[in-house]
């Protein structure tokens, strides 16, 4: 619920502080006081679009900012913490939201919630779980066939709620299964026309049987085969140099000569036998490489000259398949690697639609059972919601009224196949038709406050908004709908703009908008309004006398009433 609102500047209201609190709150004031610039500033604090035309003459910007007591765990709060706000804890689990709204007299807005600025669109969020707004323009809230479908379901409790969670959960497994059926099925065709394309491709790859690195490979290869004849004139020449198997001086010749020099030497000086030691073991390693250049002037010697032109034909053969596939070996490899895996998917298509057929079949006939047993649980609600609707409406100076709630097959939906439709008979005779059209404003009020209250006792709203409710009625018409609001009140927060005392009368909280002029400035303030301030604007609103006492005397008598009531 909202404890409490501060309004400034907004409309003809400079500065005024509400108290709220729990239970019937009534706002009453004489006409053009400014009493429903309190619901444009709740409006405002649910996310409303801004209007520049609120904002005071005069000022530069209007104000408004509330505090709500939300669950310290729900979905308020979570949705405050998503947008980086905070609550506050308050005890016994409950905790204080601070929101706010600013609007400019250009007409630009800005919204905090929770302490953090945040776009209006978290707080028309928010509105969904805290308030339910009844203006004077739209006094029916359940004008539409989904409004009217939802109350039904909300009257309908948890055997409703069951059947459409049962319901909702068939239809979301039906709904994936008949979406990817019917993909497939769509995608066919061209499933086939990639199967086809890719069987082909994995053939070639197979045919062609590229090996990992194989291209670094051949391309060495070829670069060796390609100049044979050089790579044979160099190897001979070195290992000539190194060791020549004529008579000529070579490398090993002489390093031998060296080494036996030193060793003549080395028994007179230990330096001498070190470098001896060093020179033969680069005379060893002369003899390893002119072996091994022996041995590579023997494998140049096999070469076949006609390799080369099969090595350049392995290499084109790589490279066009490279090409056709977009990228080099690596891509074809991989896409050997991975192709069968996707051909086994596309090939498998044809029993996936025969397997997802049966599948969706059998969803369909659960589905089937579950809208039946929702229809059948919405029906039986209807009765009941027609009903208690009709009794309440008894007791609001409507005797012969008659409310039926009509449930008629509609288009299958996620909230099942069911369209609902308030109707009323609002006098003996006459044919129940959709309540919008078969109802005078006054009577609208009463039915608009009559399911209100036979749904409240099931489902709860944690806050109800009515901004004149009582519009077209009076009487003892006015007294019941007082005592009605009183009731609803009971188990959620009422706020009420009323100008018969006979609905004020019923409240536990009364404030009244309180209009004074300064000579220059019209502003409105806000007062609690207790003892003789509070007998005196009931006897204004009964006879536009504060003072009359004739009208001070009726005014007791209706608080006296409202007393014995509760």
């Amino acid at each position: 619920m909202i404890e409490e609102m501060h309004l400034r500047d907004l409309g003809v209201i400079a500065d005024a502080a509400l108290p709220l609190g729990p239970g019937f709150t009534a706002i009453t004031g004489e006409t053009g006081a400014g009493k429903t610039m309190v619901v444009t500033g709740l409006g405002l604090l649910l996310g409303q679009r801004a209007d520049s035309g609120v904002v005071r003459s005069g000022a530069a910007q209007a104000e408004v900012s509330g505090v709500w007591l939300v669950p310290e765990a729900g979905p308020v709060a979570a949705r405050v913490d998503e947008a980086g706000g905070a609550v506050e804890p308050a005890g016994d689990g409950v905790c204080e939201l601070h929101t706010g709204r600013t609007v400019t007299a250009e007409g630009r807005s800005r919204a905090s919630v929770g302490g953090r600025a945040a776009p209006a669109g978290v707080l028309a969020d928010l509105a969904g779980h805290l308030v339910v707004v009844h203006g004077q323009s739209e006094q029916l809230r359940l004008r539409s066939a989904v409004a009217q479908r939802e109350a039904l379901d909300r009257f309908g409790a948890d055997p409703v709620q069951r059947a459409r969670r049962t319901y909702r959960e068939v239809w979301d497994t039906w709904r994936t299964l008949e979406s990817e059926r019917a993909t497939l099925v769509d995608e066919r065709d061209a499933r086939a026309d990639e199967a086809a394309a890719l069987r082909a491709d994995l053939d070639e790859i197979e045919k062609v049987a590229p090996q990992p690195g194989e291209d670094v490979e051949l391309a060495a290869r070829a670069e060796r085969l390609g100049h044979v004849e050089e790579l044979r004139v160099a190897a001979a020449t070195a290992r000539e140099a190194l060791s020549s198997e004529s008579d000529g001086v070579d490398v090993a010749a002489l390093v031998g000569e060296a080494r036996r020099a030193l060793e003549r030497g080395a028994d007179s000086d230990a330096d001498l036998a070190a470098h001896a030691e060093q020179i033969a073991e680069i005379g060893f390693r002369v003899a390893e490489i002119a072996v091994e250049l022996s041995s590579y002037l023997a494998d140049l010697e096999e070469d076949n000259p006609a390799e080369l032109d099969a090595v350049e034909e392995r290499r084109a053969a790589l490279t066009a398949l490279a090409r056709r596939h977009g990228g080099g070996l690596d891509d074809v490899l991989a896409l050997a690697e991975t192709g069968g895996a996707r051909l086994a998917d596309l090939e498998s298509s044809d029993a996936r639609i025969e397997e997802l057929t049966a599948q969706t079949q059998q969803a369909a006939s659960a589905l089937d059972a579950a809208a039946a047993e929702l229809t059948a649980q919405r029906e039986a609600a209807a009765v009941r919601l027609g009903e208690a609707v009709t009794a309440e409406l008894h007791a609001l100076a409507m005797p012969d009224a008659r409310l039926e709630v009509a449930v008629s097959a509609g288009t299958p939906s996620a909230d099942g196949r069911d369209d609902v439709a308030l109707l009323l008979a609002p006098h003996p005779g006459a044919s129940p038709r959709p309540v919008a059209r078969s109802a005078s404003g006054g009577e609208l009020s009463r039915v608009m406050l009559a399911i209100e209250v036979v749904i409240g006792d099931v489902d709860p709203v944690p806050t109800f908004v009515f901004d004149e409710i009582d519009a077209g009625i009076g009487g003892a018409a006015a007294i019941e709908v007082g005592r009605r609001l009183a009731r609803l009140a009971e188990a959620s927060q009422v706020i009420v703009v009323t100008h018969l005392a006979q609905v004020a009368g019923f409240a536990n909280n009364h404030l009244s908008v309180v209009k004074e002029n300064d000579g220059s400035v019209t502003a409105s303030s806000v007062r609690r309004l207790e003892g003789e301030d509070r007998e005196a604007e009931m006897a204004r609103l009964l006879s536009g006398l504060a003072d009359s006492t004739a009208a001070l005397d009726h005014a007791r008598e209706l608080l006296e009433l409202s007393r014995v009531t509760d």
